[in-house]
């Protein structure tokens, strides 16, 4: 049962800092429009704490077989091995499919503290930079748009990852009942890979390869377009845009 789950599922908040590539932070994001109700898309999106390397994968609802196929597909498009996911404690993540796919995998599994967004904040952080950004906050509510959302996150992925830097708070200086954020000097997740010492000269190398293959303009070009597609299909097959 789920509150056996959570027994068994440690509880962590911290420090991240020190963690090898490969323990990232998972969340879903709906695409519900206004309403809740019905079947609906969600997006799976996993963060890469070391490095921020992000990748996303969409799903129809979210019910424990469609996120564990998500996390397998995710699992596949990044350049590390994935050593251990950390959600919040959604259902969609705390349950006995799930767990059990991660033990085969390998895969450590923690969780965030109910209702504590700050134990989960670099996914929520990109949530916002990635999911609501490029795919908005519209309704998508036919089984037509996975196979495109899923064609758009990879195209994506590639993008983001290779070409769009990302600053990382390396410290938090306290003033007065504020904080304030000290961040590094911004990095795509790709130099953010190749500089760090515990990914393996082999990744770091197949990596390199498909970076020199890369356009950038030519990819943003096809994220356009495949969003543009997106949401002709949702108007020609889903319920509403609103």
């Amino acid at each position: 049962s789920p509150s056996q789950l959570k027994t068994i599922i440690p509880i962590f908040t911290g420090p991240w800092e020190g963690k090898p590539p490969g323990f990232g932070q998972i969340d879903t994001v709906v695409h519900c429009g206004s309403s809740l109700s019905g079947d609906m898309v969600f997006s799976f999106n996993f963060t890469d704490v070391a490095t921020r390397w992000t990748q996303a994968a969409a799903q129809w609802n979210k019910g424990q077989f469609a996120t564990a196929e998500s996390m397998a597909r995710v699992k596949g498009q990044l350049p590390f091995p994935t050593l251990g996911v950390h959600p919040d404690t959604g259902s969609e993540f705390i349950n006995r499919f799930v767990y059990d796919w991660c033990l085969k995998e390998d895969i450590e599994m923690t969780r965030s503290r109910p209702n504590r967004k700050n134990d989960n904040q670099y996914i929520e952080e990109r949530n916002g930079h990635i999911i609501r950004k490029f795919v908005g906050y519209d309704r998508l509510d036919c089984k037509e748009t996975v196979l495109v959302l899923n064609d758009l996150y990879q195209t994506l992925g590639v993008y983001l990852n290779h070409f769009v830097a990302v600053r990382k708070c390396v410290k938090k200086i306290r003033l007065g009942s504020r904080y304030k954020r000290v961040y590094d000097k911004a990095k795509t997740p790709f130099q953010r890979v190749m500089e760090h010492e515990l990914v393996s000269d082999k990744n770091k190398q197949k990596l390199q390869e498909i970076h020199n293959q890369l356009d950038m303009t030519k990819l943003k070009q096809k994220v356009d377009e495949i969003t543009r597609r997106l949401y002709d299909i949702q108007r020609h097959y889903g319920t509403t845009l609103r």
